[in-house]
Order: structure tokens, then sequence, then C-alpha cells
């Protein structure tokens, strides 16, 4: 989505169409998926997922600035916004791209109204499809969201590995980065899956970031209102943070989700927010005392440190991540 001049959001005819097409074919793609993985088994097999870095926290709380930093570094590759709405075949669509493109991709502020400025290059949370399709009512607001150690889906297992490495290949990288809020949910799934993966997990002020929190409901609400798309838009990208579609993740606990969704009910918007706020990092405190060696690969993060003292937060990122600092010093200069 594109910042609109009257709504602030703007969802262009092209890209929902052919999210919406996407959308209605995901089984088709996902065999195609399975198709393109099989056509490259050769150079799949001798390609391993070293140490992939996962951002992951509450929406607003730093992710995508985080995100944006760590893809300079010359080890990783991230999804980006090219890359939705057919993440399904990732070889084939960047091999194109690679080989179609004339000139680079304009940047312009995102929809959030943050002066964040992206492009078609830029990273972005596009991993969250191939998560809907394998977990049916992954976003359902009634039910446990959570995924751990004993939810197996081998299915997705081996789909979302060789996605992966399908991704390396094609950018040329040595290691796998990814922004997704709701992975938060699923850490020790993740941790299963990647026993040497790092988490990198940003928490900002409370305060402040539940304001923001509820200026960008406001602004994807209102935009909906405007243009029905936005809120269908945001659903078939698997983003149900903000908008007419809100939904917060549920932890497990009944009693707090439903506090939060009461919240909302009937206009407490703050009090929902905070109540969200609450839950998500009781949630992963809890979640981290019981699994010790998940809390080795995950450093927690104050956000307003990472914007006060940038130069020690960002070494520190980078050795947790293991990713060579010297080869990211000219990079770092941009953010300290």
């Amino acid at each position: 989505m594109t910042k609109g001049k009257s709504t602030g959001v703007d969802v262009p005819t092209g890209l929902h169409l052919q999210s919406r097409f996407f959308a209605a074919t995901a089984g088709l793609w996902q065999r195609l998926g399975n198709f393109e993985t099989s056509v490259l088994s050769d150079e799949i097999e001798s390609v391993g997922i070293r140490k992939p870095v996962y951002v992951s926290g509450l929406a607003r709380s730093g992710t995508t600035i985080l995100t944006e930093m760590l893809e300079k570094h010359p080890e990783v590759t991230s999804h980006h916004y090219s890359d939705f709405p057919n993440p399904w075949t990732p070889f084939w669509r960047n091999y194109l791209l690679q080989r179609s493109r004339r000139q680079p991709p304009e940047s312009s502020e995102r929809a959030h109204k943050d002066r964040i400025l992206v492009s078609q290059d830029s990273p972005e949370a596009v991993e969250e499809v191939l998560w809907m399709a394998f977990f049916e009512g992954l976003h359902d607001p009634e039910v446990s969201n959570v995924l751990g150690v004993d939810d197996i889906n081998d299915a997705f297992d081996r789909f979302y590995t060789d996605h992966i490495r399908k991704l390396l290949i094609v950018r040329k990288a040595d290691r796998y980065l990814a922004k997704g809020n709701y992975n938060i949910s699923r850490l020790a799934y993740l941790h299963r899956l990647f026993p040497d993966a790092r988490f990198l997990i940003p928490i900002r002020n409370p305060s402040l970031h539940i304001a923001s929190l509820a200026k960008q409901h406001r602004l994807f609400s209102r935009g909906h209102e405007l243009n029905s798309r936005v809120g269908e838009q945001l659903a078939m990208s698997g983003h149900f943070e903000f908008g007419p579609y809100r939904r917060a993740v549920h932890f497990g606990n009944n009693d707090a989700n439903n506090k939060i969704r009461n919240a909302w009910n009937e206009g407490l918007e703050i009090e929902g927010w905070a109540r969200y706020w609450a839950e998500t990092y009781r949630f992963l405190c809890a979640q981290l005392d019981e699994n010790p060696d998940l809390a080795e690969q995950c450093l927690l993060f104050r956000y307003e440190d990472l914007c006060t003292d940038s130069e020690w937060v960002i070494d520190a990122l980078l050795r947790h991540s293991d990713l060579d600092e010297a080869a990211f010093a000219e990079s770092k200069k941009r953010y300290t």
C-alpha cells in the first residue's frame, strides 16, 4: 500500500487485483512452489540455513527500521515489498525481476506516515502469507494463536525451509533475515525448526508505544472508510494490527484476550492497547522463563536505546546475530 493524497492510505488497483488473484489461487501457487523446489533440488540441497535472524515484537516497536538497517549487511537478505503478492515462487519471481528491471525503484513514504521511505526493494514482512496458508485459523481471535514446540506441521516445515533456501540462492546471500511481528507468538516453533536462529526483540516505552499504535489504527480505519480496499488488502497481506479487521494476537489467555476486545468494543482505545502491550510482553517473558535455550537466543533491548545510544546497541545486535561487525562499518555510520 502507498500513501494517498486524500485518505493517507491508497491501494493501487493493479496491486489489489493481483493480491485477490494470488489469494484465490493460493493452493495452485503452493503446488507451483513445490515444483520450483523440485526443479532446483540439486542447488537447494547444497544450501544450509545458518543462524537465521528474526526481528519480532509488537507492531510500532521499531521492527521496521531495525530490519531495514540489518538488511544493509552484505551477508543477509530478507523478503522485499516486491515479493508480495506472490511469495510462492521466490526463485523464479526474483530471477525474472532482476533481468527485466531497467532502473532502480523509486522510494516514497510508506502508508504509516512515519517518515520511513520504502521502495519495492525495501524489506517487508511477507512470509506471513505462507504461515496463514499452512495453519488454518492462525489469526482466529477466539482461539490461541500460539505455535510451540509441540505444534508439528511437516508440510509447512519443508515448504518454508526450501523457500528460504531458494531466496538465499537467487539473492546470493548467506543468511536469512525476517521481520514478523506475529512471530512473537511462534518463537518456540521457530527455535525448534532452527535451533541456531537469533531473535531480536525491541521493546518500546509503553506510553509512547500505545500512542503510536492508536494513531496507526485511526489512520488505517479512516482509510478504509474512504476506500474499502484498505481492510481487504491488509488482511490478504497478513496484517491485522490496525484497521477494520484489527485483532489482538491470542496468546492463550482467554481472560486477557476478552478484556482487550471488550475495551476496544467499548471505545476504550488506550485501555485496550495498554492491555495488549502488557499481555504481549507477559507472554514473552513467561515463554523465555520456561525455555532457557530459547532465551539464550533472544536479545531484548529498548527501542529508545537504539535511538539515543545507537552505536552501542547496533554493535550488540551484530554480536548477538553473529554478523561481522567490520562488514557493516560503513552502513552503521548512517544510523549513528
